[in-house]
């Protein structure tokens, strides 16, 4: 009756509509039902073939949750969009927050900090580019923070509970329950039958995860510490102090750049190449037998312009530079770690007893146990003949690996050897001269370098996804017992590595090419095979160098960013395919998220670990190619918002996590620094012509004369043609080779002659005078600039001296308090003594 009635059916029908609206707008929500509790933690299962067993373990463990005091609201599989994964939200109310804050002792604040802010750093307008504006950052008041304490939860500055601990500490809170609750009745008596990670490797939960929130995605990134954690916010701190830095270097490295551009004019020894007079008339001995005829100077005229370009005085002045500037990035990022610790609440951090927890894979593969002197608990340990047995087989598994990378750059340099014949013997007639533009520049050095380094890019990129698998395959072999060990084994042997395999062909190029070449009628050959070693062009092995440099670096960087951004997002499209045939709003926020990739505990291992390789490319070779630093720096403004759009919509949020630094990456930083500076010493010496060219300026100029004049002819030395090949071209007589060497007929015949010894001890001059030069300066100017700011030396000093006061004057006011309240034993001698000290005597 009361449907028939119109206004009642009116009626009911807005209620439905309003009640379906609220349905829809809570599954879109990170809230319960009732909209007020917010949802701190996500697990998602699936009942399969075990589901009773995994059905009691779900069920013991979440009522243990429950008993702690997390609040619990399951979602039935019924309601998800596959019908199949149950979702159980879990919120922490204030009770429980603050129980573990209190455990944990997490630092809170409980008083504005009132020390002027005087942390303004010297030639801080250099980086404003780089920084947000305050109308964007909304900066937040500093406060004087300490450890909470639950009992005196009225000292801290609580405005309201629901937002008094901020979004990471929430959920690392929640995680550090569920990994310590037990999946097993009381009853059972075992106590390593706990902890979210062993019902997720058992397959009990299919994945455990905190959400997103939605509004984040219309925010700055920059709070990415208070949502993400301290873990995840020093990366990103560290990434945006790199790119700053490389500003500088970008700006130095293209200013030398130009100023090779600006003296093309004056590059005597590529006019005297390119001359009909001087180059036109040198012939070059073969560079290789059989197939490679002998050949005009002058057909190298483009590439020692090219070579002009990077081997100029600009690049001795760049590979000092930039020898200053990784100690001044290195400096100066401790002292910006030092100001996050403290503006972060991390002086005092030390690592927590969850990052030193047994991994469950230790737990289960080790079967024997023994008694732990600082617990007094037995626990499960790795038998010694065990452990040497695994690490040896995983250094044998290494080894093995690194001698494939090695071979597999022997292999290119034969394709090099190889195909360069083939090229020169195409070539011979220079049919590629007839194409516009580039017709000229195509020569068969240029053309088996290019696809030489394109193959070896190929390679590296095919063993580098290969040995992914075998480095993590061989650290679970050796079982780490901790999260952090496991983490630190992995980062040596990826480190170690993806360091031969990016670099090796690098090395190659820089320091052995050209160098043991041997001489007409006595060349060296590879191996003892018929392929003779390769020499370099006379406009040198520089411009190969850095051909090979641009082709890695560039390849793996555009590689790395489209793979960073598309894969993710492939398998997120592909694994949401059937949800895209709901309306968004009735695909939950929890099933959005659980649709997500994992990030991993290993997801920012691999972030550090590209850009640290970038690192080594844009210091130990960058006396090659002073744009590498202009390349990383496109790259990596591009690879900062990749990274934040990438964690906030292609992962699901992981578990917040504190950091103090970088960890183990600063060694290894610290270490490429101090090897750049030998490599780049060695390259400007032995690849570059720089040292050849500047004794013969000053040395052995005919005409005592200041310029570069001649310098093309006494380079060079001459040999018979009869002892190189058995023909000549026509009206030729006798051809040259890159060397210095007395001709045949001397009594010192194809012997060194004095100038090379001189070039040689130049050389080894150099190397020594920049080394101790750059490492004067980088040792005087590490030990000028502290690691710690001196401010904040002084603030930390100044927080910890008012941290005791404001507890002192509390404890003392809460205690007189306690002593005038009615009905007090010494309520009338409270009037006798107002100092502080007697108040404290009584009590």
């Amino acid at each position: 009756l009361a449907f028939a009635d119109t206004h009642a059916w009116n009626f009911f029908s807005q209620q439905y509509r309003c009640f379906q609206t609220l349905w829809i707008l809570g599954k879109d929500s990170v809230f319960f039902r009732d909209g007020v509790r917010r949802i701190d933690f996500v697990l998602s299962y699936v009942d399969d073939k075990d589901g009773e067993r995994k059905q009691e373990r779900r069920k013991v463990y979440e009522a243990n949750l429950e008993k702690v005091g997390l609040e619990l609201e399951i979602e039935d599989k019924s309601e998800s969009e596959d019908g199949k994964t149950s979702f159980v939200k879990i919120h922490a109310p204030w009770e429980v927050l603050a129980t573990y804050a209190d455990v944990l002792k997490i630092k809170v604040p409980f008083k504005v900090n009132d020390i002027p802010d005087n942390s303004e750093m010297p030639m801080n307008w250099l980086s404003t580019p780089f920084r947000l504006p305050e109308h964007i950052m909304h900066p937040e008041p500093d406060f004087f923070t300490a450890p909470f304490n639950k009992s005196k939860s009225d000292f801290f500055l609580i405005d309201n509970k629901d937002t008094f601990f901020p979004p990471s500490t929430r959920n690392r809170i929640v995680y550090y329950i569920l990994s310590r609750c037990s999946y097993f009745r009381d009853e059972c008596g075992d106590k390593d039958k706990k902890g979210i990670k062993r019902l997720l490797n058992n397959s009990t939960y299919t994945a455990a995860f905190p959400l997103h929130d939605k509004n984040l995605q219309q925010k700055c990134f920059c709070f990415s510490r208070k949502y993400y954690g301290e873990k995840i916010g020093i990366y990103f701190a560290w990434l945006g102090f790199y790119t700053e830095m490389l500003l500088f270097a970008a700006i130095v490295g293209t200013i030398c750049f130009i100023y090779g551009f600006l003296t093309y004019d004056d590059n005597e020894w590529s006019k005297e190449i390119c001359s009909e007079a001087v180059g036109g008339k040198i012939v070059m001995c073969p560079l290789c037998d059989k197939k490679c005829g002998y050949w005009k100077l002058n057909s190298t005229c483009n590439s020692s312009w090219q070579s002009h370009l990077f081997d100029n005085v600009g690049t001795v002045f760049f590979a000092i530079f930039m020898g200053i500037w990784v100690t001044l990035f290195l400096e100066f990022w401790k002292r910006r770690q030092a100001r996050l610790e403290y503006e972060w609440d991390l002086v005092d951090f030390e690592e927590e007893q969850q990052q030193l927890q047994l991994r469950p894979e230790y737990e289960t593969k080790c079967t024997n146990r023994k008694m732990n002197r600082i617990t007094q608990e037995m626990e499960p340990y790795l038998p010694i003949t065990s452990k040497c047995a695994r690490t040896c087989l995983s250094g044998a598994t290494v080894l093995f690996w690194i001698s494939l990378i090695i071979a597999c750059i022997i292999g290119v340099i034969a394709y090099r050897l190889a195909v360069y014949a083939a090229f020169a013997s195409i070539m011979k007639d220079s049919p590629t001269t007839h194409l516009q533009v580039v017709g000229p520049f195509i020569t068969p050095q240029l053309a088996t370098s290019v696809t030489a380094s394109c193959i070896n890019f190929v390679i590296i990129m095919i063993l580098n996804l290969m040995y992914e698998r075998v480095a993590v395959w061989i650290t679970d072999m050796e079982i780490p017992k901790t999260h952090l060990e496991y983490e630190n084994k992995l980062t040596v042997k990826m480190f170690l590595f993806q360091f031969v395999n990016y670099y090796s062909s690098c090395f190659y190029v820089a320091f052995f090419k050209g160098k043991f070449v041997g001489y007409p009628g006595d060349y060296a050959y590879m191996f003892g095979s018929k392929l003779r070693n390769e020499e370099c062009d006379p406009g040198g092995c520089l411009i190969e160098l850095t051909t090979q440099l641009v082709i890695v670096m560039t390849g793996k960087q555009v590689w790395g960013n489209i793979q960073e951004a598309l894969v993710p997002w492939l398998m997120n499209w592909w694994g949401s395919r059937k949800a895209r045939s709901h309306p968004e709003s009735l695909y939950s926020r929890w099933e959005q998220d659980h649709d997500l990739q994992g990030f991993g505990q290993l997801g920012l291992f691999y972030e550090y670990l590209e850009m640290v390789i970038q690192f080594g490319f844009i210091t130990l070779f960058v006396a090659s190619f002073p744009l590498a630093p202009l390349m990383a720096l496109i790259n990596n403004i591009i690879e900062v918002r990749v990274d934040a759009w990438k964690l906030t919509t292609q992962f699901r949020r992981p578990v917040a996590a504190k950091a103090h630094s970088i960890g183990a990456w600063q060694e290894i930083l610290n270490g490429m620094a101090v090897l750049s500076v030998v490599t780049n010493a060695f390259i400007v010496a032995f690849t570059s012509d720089m040292i050849p060219r500047l004794v013969y300026m000053y040395a052995y100029q005919p005409e005592g004369e200041m310029n570069m004049k001649g310098y093309i002819n006494n380079s060079l030395s001459v040999t018979l043609s009869g002892s190189t090949a058995p023909s000549l071209p026509a009206g030729g007589c006798v051809c040259v080779y890159r060397d210095y060497r007395y001709p045949p007929g001397h009594e010192k015949e194809y012997s060194h002659t004095m100038q090379f010894w001189h070039i040689l001890a130049a050389k080894l001059a150099f190397i020594i005078i920049m080394e101790h030069v750059v490492f004067l300066v980088k040792f005087f100017v590490a030990w000028m600039i502290p690691d710690v700011p001196s401010d904040v030396r002084a603030r930390v000093k100044r927080e910890r001296y008012l941290v005791q006061e404001y507890l002192h004057n509390y404890e003392v006011e809460k205690l007189k308090v306690q002593l005038i309240s009615p009905g007090h034993s010494l309520t009338r001698e409270v009037a006798f003594y107002e100092d502080k000290s007697v108040l404290l005597l009584l009590l």
